[in-house]
């Protein structure tokens, strides 16, 4: 495969207060609940998450990695930026909130919804996933509390550090990655764009994708 990664999952951290209320959902994506954020994490409750692959005018990807002080897990790399959508709040609106706050960019274009899975590591770790994509033309700011380093990479070199394991990736994004490239070369990725399932859809639940080992 790639080597043994591990990492934080971008659905257990970020900006967002333990305080704050988020949505619960069952394996179907439908809201069954709220419970403030940290009591959802202590719990394993299931919760949403938004995963933007952004791109620059060249199509190069965005890719960062965490300051060495954070808490959980630091100085791992990730190809998405994202997080956990607020309580009352789509995913499309998470999506491109999320992806200004973390690129440092105000006027960005709305992300374009692409499809999403159920992720589940088999730990009592589980979030449904919508994975986004986006065109960012602007000058990024990332939050220096947030991100140690930030490049725009070639999609050949993403595949690079992918498959020689030099660096370790957070493990929800690997999953969404591996979707993502399945997605599109046709292999039978789940859901679609503008499908019944959409963003916010209720549909039968996709299978669960555990992390990448």
């Amino acid at each position: 495969m790639r080597g043994a990664v591990r990492g934080r999952a971008r659905c257990l951290d970020g900006r967002m207060s333990a305080d704050e209320i988020i949505d619960i959902v069952d394996a179907n994506d439908r809201v069954v609940g709220r419970s403030p954020r940290g009591e959802a994490y202590a719990q394993g409750l299931r919760r949403r998450c938004a995963f933007v692959l952004v791109r620059d005018a060249e199509g190069r990807i965005f890719v960062h990695r965490r300051t060495p002080g954070k808490a959980v897990f630091p100085s791992l790399y990730d190809m998405f930026v994202g997080g956990v959508v607020g309580a009352g709040e789509d995913y499309d609106e998470a999506a491109l909130r999320e992806a200004e706050e973390e690129l440092g960019v105000s006027g960005l274009p709305r992300p374009e919804y692409l499809f999403k899975f159920l992720y589940d590591d088999g730990a009592g770790r589980t979030w449904w996933s919508a994975v986004y994509e986006v065109r960012c033309e602007l000058p990024v700011r990332p939050q220096a509390e947030e991100v140690a380093w930030h490049a725009f990479l070639p999609r050949a070199e993403v595949e690079r550090r992918l498959a020689e394991g030099e660096w370790e990736w957070v493990p929800d994004g690997l999953a969404a990655y591996e979707r993502l490239s399945a997605w599109r070369s046709g292999k039978g990725g789940p859901g679609g764009p503008g499908g019944a399932d959409g963003p916010g859809g209720s549909g039968p639940a996709e299978p669960s994708v555990g992390s990448p080992t």
